[in-house]
């Protein structure tokens, strides 16, 4: 267990197989087999954005990792927090280039956001701790650590390196100044004005904080089209994801004045297609980034609610609770009223 990283998503081969022992011998840190890289990788991904903490991988060698690189795509985009430990071979082997050899420095590069090589067995501790401290950066990032086989073999001294808690994050003053004058125009003269919120502005307290904020203003809150979890469900916040066709997206924000970006990037459509936009936005609409991915999202919403003086008694716009009371008895067209009770839970 290295700084409350305790899950390893592995698919090893034999250059891993004493950083498998090393696990057998740690029963804190839990390990996860997959049947290929992809699979380890689309794991931990998932992993990462439920847990919210950082995931760790087990992947065989550059091919290994090269395997894996399409969910890392996936996890990157979607901020998750891994820490990618890929084997190498032993230094005095690279020279020999076995039929395994390659540069993983280069494969990983396109999808990490930093990339380590571990020096020797002493440096393990502290590049371990280095790479959890990158990937449990806001708002998540990967971390890869390439570990060769004799680092992972030969003797390392016991202290264990601790990571670097990442530092307190402070409001944009100007920032969240800008966001609450558009947002008392809104209120003031009806101004067509979209909050988009993406990140952990999609969960909890902070997408009620939202929703509060746009019933009090007479904005409207929506969530970028792509996000790696929303909270939704009975009696939970309602809101919408920008549209993903073109037509219907550029319909949504037609007319739209001011776009208050809180976590999210200002949409544009999935692919290009003749004659049709790329940017979703009208020219003339106003793009106002409040918060960044990496900052306290619902800090800086309830920091903007203050700015514009969201009473205590305005309600977020939910869906209808959840009501346990099923019907019972046999289910026919009669008793359809049970489906519309599982859509409601799912929506």
């Amino acid at each position: 267990l290295i700084n409350d990283v305790d899950t390893c998503f592995a698919n090893p081969g034999t250059s891993e197989m004493h950083f498998v022992a090393a696990l057998d011998r740690k029963p804190a840190m839990r390990c996860v087999l997959g049947l290929s890289e992809s699979v380890v990788t689309g794991m931990a991904d998932g992993y990462a954005r439920m847990a919210e903490k950082p995931a760790a991988t087990l992947l065989h060698l550059g091919p290994g990792l090269a395997n894996g690189l399409a969910n890392l795509h996936n996890a990157r985009r979607a901020n998750s927090p891994i820490v990618n430990i890929v084997g190498d071979h032993a230094t005095r082997h690279l020279a020999l280039d076995a039929p395994l050899t390659t540069d993983i420095e280069a494969l990983a590069k396109p999808m990490s956001h930093w990339v380590r090589r571990v020096a020797d067995a002493a440096d393990v501790s502290r590049a371990a701790a280095d790479a959890v401290s990158i990937a449990a950066s806001p708002p998540g990032r990967i971390a890869t650590l390439i570990l060769a086989a004799d680092a992972a073999w030969s003797e390392a001294p016991e202290e264990i390196a601790q990571s670097e808690p990442p530092p307190a994050w402070r409001p944009d003053e100007a920032r969240l100044r800008e966001a609450a004058d558009a947002l008392r125009r809104s209120r003031s003269d009806g101004t067509d004005t979209v909050i988009l919120l993406s990140g952990t502005a999609l969960r909890g307290d902070a997408l009620v904080t939202a929703s509060r904020v746009a019933v009090a203003t007479g904005a409207r809150i929506m969530a970028q089209q792509s996000n790696a979890r929303i909270e939704r469900g009975a009696g939970r916040v309602v809101i919408d994801r920008v549209p993903y066709a073109v037509d219907r997206a550029l319909a949504t924000f037609a007319g739209t004045a001011q776009v208050i970006l809180v976590g999210a990037k200002a949409p544009v459509a999935f692919f290009a297609y003749p004659g049709k936009a790329g940017r979703m936005l009208p020219a003339e609409c106003r793009v106002i980034e409040m918060a960044k991915p990496g900052d306290d999202l619902g800090a800086a919403l309830q920091a903007l609610s203050e700015r514009v003086g969201v009473a205590a008694d305005v309600r977020p716009v939910t869906g209808a609770a959840f009501d346990d009371a099923l019907p019972g008895g046999r289910l026919g067209l009669e008793r359809i009223e049970i489906v519309a009770a599982v859509g409601n839970t799912a929506s």
